[in-house]
């Protein structure tokens, strides 16, 4: 079974775009929770992590933070993930 997907951003963010472009590219399945637009987002980050930092990919409710693990997670697994 594919693993559950949640990515943690906010539009200006440059290491969120460089992620949510690889997540195009490979054309994956993911629910997206913008912390600038809805603060429960920002909340459960800062609950979980300690911390309100993005990019966080959320892979199976343990979360990834930095974009370049975060990509090279996302490249490494492409095979397993639900495709959109």
């Amino acid at each position: 079974m594919a693993p559950t997907l949640e990515f943690y951003y906010y539009d200006f963010c440059p290491f969120c775009v460089r992620v949510k472009k690889t997540i195009k590219k490979l054309n994956i399945k993911v629910t997206y929770c913008n912390t600038m637009e809805d603060p429960s987002c920002e909340q459960k980050l800062f609950t979980d992590t300690g911390r309100r930092t993005v990019p966080c990919l959320y892979i199976d409710n343990i979360p990834m933070h930095e974009s370049s693990e975060i990509i090279s997670w996302l490249q490494d697994n492409q095979k397993k993930l639900e495709k959109k």
